[in-house]
């Protein structure tokens, strides 16, 4: 779907959509967890769904009413595959979830998760005592529990979502187990993980993001759960408040251990207006200069960084982006490549990418490389475009934010559809 985008002044209130990071969570350890447990929520993308159905074919009963879903737990999987759609969360999560039991299963996806890499989930696994096979180290993945528990040396350095896989499933293995992580990225998605399943009173002993303990044969406790907003989507909304007007989004927790919280710095080193209050975000256009930030542990904000970078004035550097090669696209260079269509003067090299801000873009036409992130960060872009941005591709949006494009309307953007 290609579309165009144009907004001259940026002005409303929004509320943040549901975070998948949680979503997604909630739906494992609701599966986890014998009884009925209900997840408030304010959204669905595609990435939360494709959780919930794998939830499903691994022996949950699921029904959605309204902001809430409800779920009776209970693993016993009724089919020898699962399809995780494009979720790399989902896939790396449940694939050790699924191998808690006997029988074997086949993991599976489509689109860009077969690109994305599986292979730091194959010797962990054998470890504990899990039959796994994988393409090259990439979907699909057969496995053949069941995960015995015990000690395990696990690679953090890619990413850090096998690692919670892992946590959620090692707590109703037989054994106690230790997890021993070298080179962990993103700690604050670990945070996310451990506080999550401490609601659901799951009890994981984190030394120093290196050593983590869990007891065996523990027992997921169902109940009732919020998935709190989701500050990936929203850094979005709040750039667009900083480079084209005013903002306010509510149902943010500033409490939150969610990675892209951290959007709220480079938003102020850039100069830009941030009020913080509970469960509210403001933040207002001023004068903007160039910033540092390094990404290391909140890759999902290089897209909308690089849009706040290139509306402020001199050169602003991100660091971190290693972190960026195994996402839907390899964001280093499509986010080059996108931005820089439409007028920026991005350039990437290395670890490093550096934005040369001129306050104002081209506009044109540019592609999303089916990254929904690319897809936001271009609409956002449109902002500070002396003429209208053309996207193709804008559907990649619903993979995690599908009500974009009327939050997008509801600031004063306009978007249509075009041929």
């Amino acid at each position: 779907m290609k579309v165009e985008a144009s907004v001259k002044e940026v002005r409303g209130r929004l509320r943040a959509p549901s975070s998948k990071s949680a979503v997604q969570r909630y739906i494992a350890g609701a599966l986890l967890a014998e009884g009925l447990s209900t997840i408030s929520v304010n959204s669905m993308c595609d990435d939360s769904l494709a959780a919930l159905s794998v939830a499903t074919e691994l022996g949950a009963e699921a029904t959605t009413c309204g902001d809430s879903i409800k779920i009776k737990g209970g693993f016993n999987p009724k089919t020898n595959k699962i399809n995780c759609g494009e979720s790399g969360l989902a896939t790396r999560m449940f694939i050790p979830i699924a191998a808690i039991h006997n029988r074997e299963i086949t993991v599976t996806g489509r689109g860009s998760l077969m690109k994305r890499p599986v292979k730091m989930v194959e010797e962990p696994l054998r470890q504990l005592g899990v039959q796994i096979s994988s393409k090259d180290g990439y979907l699909p993945v057969k496995i053949k529990g069941p995960l015995t528990g015990g000690e395990v040396h696990a690679d953090g350095s890619i990413s850090s979502q096998f690692i919670t896989g892992l946590l959620m499933a090692l707590p109703v293995a037989q054994k106690n187990s230790c997890v021993i992580v070298e080179n962990l990225v993103s700690r604050p998605y670990i945070d996310l993980t451990i506080k999550i399943l401490q609601e659901f009173d799951i009890e994981i002993v984190n030394d120093s993001y290196r050593v983590f303990s869990i007891k065996g044969g523990q027992k997921y406790t169902p109940g009732t759960f919020t998935a709190e907003g989701d500050w990936s989507g929203a850094a979005f909304l709040l750039v667009m408040g900083a480079i084209g007007g005013k903002v306010e989004v509510t149902g943010l927790r500033t409490d939150s251990v969610q990675a892209d919280k951290a959007i709220l710095e480079p938003l102020m080193m850039a100069g830009a207006s941030v009020s913080v209050e509970a469960g509210r975000i403001k933040v207002e256009k001023k004068e903007l200069n160039s910033f540092e930030f390094d990404i290391s542990d909140c890759p999902d904000l290089a897209p909308p960084l690089a849009v706040l970078a290139a509306a402020c004035n001199g050169k602003s550097v991100l660091r971190g982006a290693h972190r960026l090669v195994a996402k839907e696209s390899n964001r280093a260079e499509t986010i080059t490549a996108a931005l820089n269509a439409i007028g920026a003067n991005i350039k990437t090299s290395g670890d490093i990418i550096e934005i040369y801000g001129n306050k104002t873009l081209s506009g044109g036409e540019s592609s999303a490389y089916n990254d929904h992130r690319i897809a936001m960060a271009l609409a956002t872009a449109s902002a500070i475009s002396t003429s209208p941005v053309r996207i193709e591709g804008m559907e990649a949006i619903n993979k995690s934010y599908p009500g974009f494009i009327d939050d997008f309307r509801k600031l004063g953007g306009k978007i249509k559809i075009v041929k």
